[in-house]
C-alpha cells in the first residue's frame, strides 16, 4: 500500500485550495485533449461508492445543437430563479455569469443509475446511492484542476428537460450537468467569495463537538 509524505499532503491541499467553479467567461477556444478527458473520467470511476455499487454514467456532449438546447433549459431556469432573490440583489444576480455550457470545449452530464436489487449500505439511507455519484463528480473536478482544466457545474436547469434532450432512460436522475474546458486563468479565491455574494464560513462556525 502506498504511503504518501508530506510533500503529497501540501500538493493534494493545494489542488483542494485551487479548485474553482468555472463559468463561460473563462474558457477559450481550446479543444481538451482526449488522454485528459479520460484522466477525467477514470477519477470519477474511482470514487468511493455505497456498496461498491458504481451507480453512475457519464454523457459526453460536444455536439453544438445539443449544446444550445441545454441552453434553453438554463434560460428558461434561470428566468425563474431571478425572482426569488430579493431586491437588493436582484440587480447582482442578473450581472452573474452562471454557466459555460456553449463556452466549453465540452459538457458532461453525470446520471445516477439505481440498482435493482437491494444494495449494501443503502437499505436504510436510499440517498447514499446519489452521494455516491457526488463523490464521483468533486474527484473529477479535483483531477481536472490538476490537469489545469476548468470545470462548472450547472445546477440552474430542469433536470427532466435534459434528461428527454438526452434520450436518458426514465429511471436515470441527472445529479450534475458539466462543462469542462481550458481557460484563461483561475481565480486567486472564490468568484462568489470575490464579489462578496457570500462569505467563506470558518471551521468553528461548521464543527460541532459530540451533540448539537
Amino acid at each position: 500500500m502506498t504511503k504518501f509524505n508530506t510533500d503529497d499532503i501540501a500538493i493534494l491541499e493545494n489542488i483542494i485550495l485551487s479548485r474553482r467553479d468555472v463559468r463561460g467567461n473563462r474558457f477559450i477556444n481550446k479543444e481538451v485533449e482526449e488522454e485528459d478527458i479520460e484522466k477525467i473520467l477514470f477519477a470519477g470511476v474511482n470514487a468511493p461508492s455505497v456498496g461498491f455499487s458504481q451507480p453512475w454514467e457519464f454523457v459526453i456532449i460536444k455536439s453544438n445543437e445539443i449544446r444550445n438546447k441545454i441552453k434553453e433549459s438554463f434560460f428558461e431556469e434561470n428566468e425563474k430563479a431571478k425572482k426569488q432573490f430579493e431586491t437588493s440583489k436582484a440587480n447582482e444576480y442578473s450581472q452573474l455569469k452562471l454557466e459555460g455550457i456553449t463556452e466549453s470545449a465540452l459538457n458532461i452530464a453525470v446520471f445516477y443509475k439505481p440498482s435493482d436489487r437491494p444494495v449494501l449500505g443503502q437499505t436504510s439511507m436510499e440517498e447514499a446511492g446519489v452521494y455516491s455519484v457526488v463523490c464521483a463528480i468533486q474527484n473529477m473536478w479535483l483531477m481536472a484542476r490538476a490537469l489545469n482544466i476548468g470545470l462548472g457545474w450547472v445546477s440552474i436547469l430542469d433536470p427532466e428537460k435534459v434528461k428527454t434532450i438526452l434520450k436518458a432512460p426514465a429511471d436515470r436522475q441527472l445529479i450534475g450537468y458539466l462543462c469542462l474546458g481550458h481557460v484563461d486563468l483561475f481565480y486567486e479565491s472564490p468568484e462568489l467569495e470575490k464579489l462578496k455574494w457570500e462569505k467563506r464560513k470558518r471551521l468553528e462556525q461548521v464543527v460541532i463537538n459530540n451533540s448539537y
